[in-house]
């Protein structure tokens, strides 16, 4: 029979890469609640409408990625695509949007159906923050300051590169619609199929087109810059003097536009060249209509989200693995009582193990075979003085230890 293998596009997260992966979550997690952050969790589905309402009728997502599907009562639930419209959900839910700002950090697996690649798979992994309620442009460069906090805290920080863009208010966002639309229009021949039917129903989305058809077009559209409200102007001008306060460095990059509907305002990618084509580890922006989206009040927001099996790749080396004390009886009559200290260890915080058959070379032998630091030889004769043999197994050194001290030594 043939070994069944993973689904396609999903991965099993074993020793080295899981390290990685809960490095990057555990750090997240700290710098994210130094910067005020609570953490929530969703469920991994959700009526299918969260997504297909909020997202874009006609976004990637969901004409073509979104793992959906009838259950057994006639309901369309959808496994999601990314974090934020759940979380905007649960904020209206459970009744918080008179309890504002709130401010969420979120770690979980996402799920979409694309061509798996190189740091992209279809059940994907990430770390978000939302910050839901303040619409001041200080809000933004907090919110991109605490992601390039979690960068730098895991090493990356010099491997990256922080670009942003402003998508304007929704008059700024139509008078440059407008533009786009008699550019890409005049240019209709050479687009790809997939821009060519953008253009009939979301020109903005062609600038994020990766076909090489495509990128000369791209190049000479026009910027938003000169279809800018002056409110829209003002607002962009204080996210830049914000990430100037906060120290964070940035260049502007007017071809950065998000690829769900529910943008507005400040864009912004973490960019790396490090991984190749797959070259961003970080982005997100403003969305203050999601949470009217869900039925609730106009609410401002504003977030990111990180691919975490990216920012693992870009880890310098592997977090190392916990190395155990191994307890090793010399007799069965011993065991009882090295059961004992192995309980005392293991409610002290160290991580101890112990093999429950076999001869002291056999456990030894497994002890050098897990990268043990150290093994507690319990014999006859210590035992009947309350102490034990402590045995260094990187230097190879031993002694004899009382137990009462045996975890201040070990420590």
């Amino acid at each position: 029979m043939t070994p069944l293998q993973p689904a396609r596009g999903t991965k099993d997260l074993i020793g080295e890469e899981l390290r990685r992966h809960r490095r990057v979550i555990e750090t997240a997690r700290r710098i994210a609640e130094t910067f005020g952050f609570e953490e929530w969790a969703t469920p991994v589905f959700e009526d299918t409408r969260v997504f297909s309402r909020t997202l874009g009728e006609t976004s990637d997502v969901v004409t073509k990625e979104m793992y959906s599907f009838t259950d057994r009562s006639g309901e369309s639930l959808t496994l999601r695509p990314e974090a934020t419209a759940g979380v905007c959900r649960a904020l209206v839910s459970n009744g918080l949007t008179q309890s504002l700002p709130q401010k969420i950090f979120y770690a979980g697996p996402m799920f979409r159906y694309e061509r798996p690649q190189k740091g992209r798979y279809r059940q994907f992994h990430q770390i978000d923050i939302e910050l839901i309620g303040p619409a001041h442009p200080m809000a933004d460069a907090d919110v991109i300051a605490c992601g390039h906090a979690v960068l730098e805290a895991l090493g990356v920080g010099g491997d990256v590169t922080l670009e942003i863009n402003t998508l304007g208010d929704a008059e700024s966002r139509a008078a440059w619609r407008g533009a786009l639309v008699d550019y890409f229009a005049a240019h209709r021949v050479g687009l790809s199929p997939d821009s060519r039917a953008r253009l009939e129903r979301n020109p903005l989305r062609i600038l994020d087109s990766k076909e090489h058809a495509d990128q000369p077009i791209i190049a000479g559209a026009p910027a938003i810059g000169p279809y800018l409200t002056q409110a829209a102007a003002l607002f962009y001008a204080g996210v830049k003097e914000g990430l100037a306060r906060f120290g964070v460095p940035f260049r502007e990059n007017p071809r950065i536009v998000r690829g769900l509907d529910y943008y507005g305002h400040t864009a912004f990618e973490f960019v790396t060249t490090t991984l190749g084509a797959q070259g961003t580890v970080m982005a997100g922006g403003r969305y203050d209509g999601l949470v009217a989206e869900m039925g609730g009040p106009p609410t401002p927001a504003v977030g990111w989200a990180a691919g975490i099996e990216r920012l693992a790749m870009l880890l310098s080396e592997a977090p190392k693995a916990v190395a155990a004390v191994v307890v090793v009886p010399v007799s069965p009559a011993l065991e009882e009582a090295a059961v004992q200290i192995l309980q005392r260890l293991r409610r002290a915080g160290i991580r101890a193990e112990m093999e429950y058959a076999g001869t002291v070379r056999r456990r030894m032998e497994r002890a050098n075979r897990i990268g043990a630091r150290a093994a507690v030889i319990l014999g006859e004769e210590e035992a009947g003085r309350g102490s034990v043999q402590l045995k260094d197994l990187v230097s190879g050194a031993q002694a004899e230890v009382p137990e009462a001290d045996l975890i201040t030594r070990l420590a």
